[in-house]
This record gives structure tokens, C-alpha cells and sequence, in this order.
């Protein structure tokens, strides 16, 4: 791969968001000099917002003022908190009627449920609304309706370490999953190192899982129901054990977290591995001089899929009195110029067309702007993901011990159902 620098922005987006940064507190959501939408007044918004890295408060400053700058009739009460502290803070402002007008996070539904939440067309031009990658959008919906704005995405890709490629006399990358195999079993073999990583351990053994789900046209399911064993999902699983049995893998993928195995491909001892947008952030500072590529996929077939991932911002209604303030903060914030200015500092990639378009002549991020339009997401919004994402991760290991993929994904279905 090319080598450069991406503004320092991945190793920034790779930080880990548990920093609790100082908050500029809330103002009550009051407005200045009159009625909201009055001539003259002032619409104060208040914006509850998580840290992604250090750099997440200033980023958001930089937005606020140049917003505010050319829309004299709008102020922001920018309230950064941690990951950890986030849902427990929007929890005691939603329960004290002080919830706030604009709010980045995970989870959308169950406020949604409780019709806590304006819809997307409340809150955004028709502009707006259409320029999200479909795949996204039909992510932020409840029963038909869009409530999220998908700010920032993450999709998987394939890198692979050219130097262990041309050692093992591997000339193509592999674009299917017989090909991933007889690439890894070469480099396996033929070098010091191990062919693919797949890191089935308790930190994300329902990411690599739904890679190869989604290779094969499978899936965790919907909000109306969890589907884990599937007819494709037990043969992707089948061939997950396939690649463990034949010796493609590193040794006791049922216990390997995601983050160690990165390290040894970062390191140049691993051959394959799936990895995300800031994994390049962390090549570029810890081993600059490695010969690697970044890929798609591969797919049963070869056909395009991958896991994605995304966040949201959305807007508790309150009294309804902001909403043509909020639509002026989210049209002016998904403008191209600004949204690819903050998410790519943040390490991520875009969720809009135009974003992708604008980012598309970044080498690095092709790939994974490739694949967006693709993505298969975790169904979030079914009240039961939360236990299927836990039995995965306790339970998905277990084909690394022998035990058949049919079984351990029935095992897995049948938490799924207990929670459902």
C-alpha cells in the first residue's frame, strides 16, 4: 500500500472513547428575545454528544461556531460526556423532561417506541434525508419510519500482507472463500506465519461471525424476529470450522479477542484478517514499512457484503417548538465540506452519497467506501439483540472445540428466543 499520512486522523479515531471530557452544560433550552421562530429571537439547542477520541470536543466546537456564525438565530449547548457515562446521563434528562434536542448515540427504538423521537423528515431537509446510503438509512428505521441520521459508518474490509502473499507464492487477492482458504493454507504452510485470523473470543466473536453470515446471504435477523441458525448461516459456520480443522487459522480461534489478533497482522505475522478503516491508523504508526493491501470481502461467491456499523444523531421532540432550528443544524452539518471535514478527522467513514463521492479519491478508503452500499447491519432495534449478541460471544467459540456448527448455532437461537 501506498504510504502516507491521513492527517493523523485513524491512530485519532482508534483512541479508545473513554475519555470523559469537560462539558459546556446545557442552558436549559431556553430561547433569547422572544418566542422560537419570532423575529429576533434566539432558538438555543441542546446537543448531547459522546467522545470518539480527544479530538471529538474541538471538532464539534469548530462545527458549532461556524454554524452559528452564519445562522445568528440559533445557539448550541454542546454537552460532551464518555461512552460509559452516555446513556445513563440522556436517561436522567429524559426522565427529568430535560432531553435534549440533538443526541448522538447507539440504540434509537425504544424512544422511538414511546414517540420521544421527531422523524427524520422532521428534522432534515428532503435533500438531506436522500442523500444516505439506502443500506444506512433502512437502519434507522422503526416500523417503516426514519427517525436516526447515520453519522458515521465502519465497515470491514480485507487486509493482506503482500510480503507473506509473494512468499507463499500467492500472486491473486482472494475474492472467495475457497480462495481465502487455499491463500491462507499456502502462507500457513509455506511461512513463518499464520494464514487468516479469525478471532472468535468474547470481545467481537459476533463481528467476525457476521462477515461470514453476510458472505453467504445470511444475517442476524430483523426487529420482528432473531434468525441465527439459518440454512446459510450453519454454512458459513461450516466453513468457518473448515478453515479452523484444515490449519488456515492462528491456533484456538475460540479464544482469540479481535484486538491482539490486529496487533500480530499489524506486526507482519499473519497473513489475512478482516479489519477496520482506523486499523490503518494504527499501521501507519506502529509499522509504517509494511507491505500491505486492503480488499473486499470474500464472499462465498465473490458477490460484495460486508458487516457494518453505525451511529446516529436524532432529536427528542420536547414541545416541538425547535424543529426548524434542528433541521438548519443537520441540513448545514451533512453538506459535504463540513461532514467529511468531522468524520474523516474522527477516523470513520461517511454514510451519505455525497460524502463518499467527495472521499473517493482516497486510496486508503476506497475499499471501504466500496462495500458501504453493502453493508449488513446487527439488527439493533429487536429487543432481543442485546442476549444474541452475549451468546455469540460466550457461545460462537465452540466451534473451535469440535462441536457442530448446527449445534452451537441452535444453542445460540435458542437465547435469542428466551429474550424475545
Amino acid at each position: 500500500m501506498k504510504k502516507r499520512t491521513l492527517r493523523g486522523t485513524f491512530i485519532a479515531g482508534a483512541a479508545a472513547a473513554a475519555l470523559l471530557l469537560t462539558s459546556c452544560g446545557f442552558g436549559g433550552g431556553t430561547t433569547d428575545g422572544g418566542e422560537s421562530g419570532a423575529p429576533g429571537s434566539v432558538t438555543t439547542l441542546d446537543m448531547l454528544v459522546p467522545s470518539y477520541s480527544t479530538g471529538t470536543k474541538a471538532l464539534w466546537e469548530g462545527v458549532i461556531k461556524d454554524f452559528e456564525a452564519a445562522n445568528s438565530d440559533v445557539k448550541i449547548n454542546l454537552e460532551i460526556q464518555s461512552w460509559e457515562n452516555l446513556e445513563s446521563v440522556l436517561k436522567t434528562k429524559v426522565q427529568g423532561n430535560k432531553a435534549p434536542d440533538i443526541y448522538n448515540g447507539g440504540a434509537f427504538a425504544e424512544f422511538a417506541a414511546e414517540g420521544l423521537l421527531a422523524p427524520a423528515t422532521d428534522i432534515a431537509s428532503e435533500a438531506t434525508v436522500a442523500d444516505f446510503q439506502p443500506s444506512f438509512a433502512d437502519n434507522e428505521k422503526l416500523e417503516g419510519t426514519q427517525y436516526g441520521l447515520p453519522l458515521i459508518a465502519s465497515a470491514r474490509a480485507l487486509f493482506y500482507n503482500k510480503t507473506l502473499m509473494e512468499e507463499a507464492g500467492i500472486s491473486a487477492v482472494p475474492k472467495t472463500w475457497d480462495e481465502l482458504h487455499d491463500a491462507a493454507m499456502a502462507v500457513s504452510e509455506k511461512t513463518k506465519a499464520d494464514g487468516y485470523g479469525m478471532p472468535l473470543g468474547s470481545e467481537e466473536a459476533q463481528g467476525e461471525s457476521m462477515i461470514w453470515f453476510a458472505g453467504n446471504g445470511g444475517n442476524f435477523g430483523d426487529t420482528a424476529s432473531i434468525a441465527v441458525d439459518t440454512p446459510a448461516n450453519v454454512e458459513a459456520t461450516e466453513y468457518m470450522q473448515k478453515m479452523i480443522k484444515d490449519g488456515a487459522t492462528q491456533k484456538n480461534p475460540g479464544a482469540t479477542q479481535r484486538t491482539p489478533m490486529l496487533n500480530t497482522f499489524v506486526q507482519g505475522k499473519l497473513g489475512f484478517a478482516y479489519g477496520l478503516p482506523q486499523t490503518v491508523g494504527q499501521i501507519e504508526k506502529e509499522n509504517p514499512d509494511l507491505e500491505y493491501g486492503i480488499a473486499p470481502v470474500a464472499t462465498k461467491s465473490g458477490a460484495p457484503a460486508t458487516l457494518g456499523v453505525a451511529d446516529r444523531l436524532m432529536s427528542f421532540k420536547n414541545d416541538g417548538s425547535k424543529t426548524a432550528a434542528v433541521k438548519k443544524f443537520m441540513d448545514y452539518f451533512f453538506a459535504a465540506d463540513v461532514y467529511t471535514d468531522w468524520v474523516s478527522t474522527e477516523g470513520f467513514l461517511p454514510t451519505t452519497k455525497s460524502g463518499s463521492e467527495k472521499l473517493a479519491g482516497d486510496e486508503t478508503l476506497k475499499p471501504f467506501l466500496d462495500m458501504l452500499p453493502n453493508a449488513v447491519f446487527y439488527p439493533t432495534t429487536n429487543p432481543a439483540w442485546n442476549a444474541t449478541d452475549g451468546a455469540f460471544k460466550s457461545l460462537m467459540g465452540q466451534i473451535d472445540t469440535g462441536k457442530s456448527a448446527a449445534e452451537v448455532l441452535k444453542e445460540i437461537q435458542a437465547k435469542a428466543d428466551a429474550a424475545s
